[in-house]
């Protein structure tokens, strides 16, 4: 049954406000993101939630707050985590960022040979060039697709356990390696079908409207200290 929500009454959304509290005095000036389609955009239209992928209304939050920041999204479909590597870090690390998103994996973990240990690689690398190069990172276990009335049945639980493992070993990751990390795979609402595309492997313009009130609010600089928000590092379930 479709949501009757909007996103001004959705109560895991931004209330009106939030945003510029919740980022206020933030110190970055350059945002870049890597990653494949979850980055660039892929959202499907949702009645009540703005048609705006939650990458770019992340990067319009941070420069609401701090205007003339600079960002560069770097996302395109379909890649691998070592595609996402090979093509997207130069760029990257050449935008000189003081800070960046990073998320892939998604598509090497739609394939049952799924191998965690070489996307965490790939992963652990990305991260550490970048943290080398001056820029906080931010990570993201994302919402488990595999509960989209779209996926077959018989490919459910086998889907679901990748992502799971995906999800579970860059929280590790996040820790190990001191990004700010957002993990949205247990979220309360990580099985409503509203959350998720009609193909099958995205997300809808609600869950990117949730996934961009969760960033800002792991990410706020006003947050108290150790405290990660929901789901920030370390709040995710141990790699199997």
């Amino acid at each position: 049954m479709p949501s009757t929500l909007t996103e001004s009454t959705d109560p895991y959304c931004l209330r009106p406000g939030e945003a510029a509290e919740l980022l206020h005095g933030h110190p970055w000036r350059r945002f870049v993101a890597l990653g494949d389609s979850v980055v660039e955009g892929m959202c499907e239209p949702t009645p009540g939630y703005p048609d705006v992928q939650w990458v770019d209304r992340v990067a319009a939050e941070l420069s609401a707050v701090r205007p003339g920041l600079a960002y560069r999204n770097l996302g395109r479909r379909g890649l691998r985590a070592h595609q996402v590597r090979a093509t997207q870090l130069a760029p990257a690390l050449d935008f000189a960022p003081d800070l960046a998103l990073v998320v892939c994996g998604g598509n090497d973990a739609f394939h049952p040979a799924y191998d965690a240990a070489a996307v965490d690689a790939e992963l652990t690398a990305m991260i550490t060039a970048l943290r080398d190069g001056g820029a906080d990172v931010i990570t993201v276990g994302m919402f488990d697709v595999s509960h989209s009335p779209a996926v077959p049945a018989h490919l459910r639980a086998g889907l679901g356990e990748r992502m799971r493992r995906l999800s579970a070993h860059t929280a590790v990751l996040a820790e190990r390696l001191g990004t700010v990390h957002v993990h949205l795979t247990d979220h309360p609402l990580t099985a409503d079908p509203t959350l998720y595309s009609t193909d099958g492997r995205h997300g809808s313009a609600r869950s990117d409207a949730i996934a961009t009130a969760q960033t800002l609010r792991t990410l706020s600089p006003r947050r108290p200290p150790g405290d990660h928000g929901v789901g920030g590092a370390g709040s995710g379930p141990e790699p199997r």
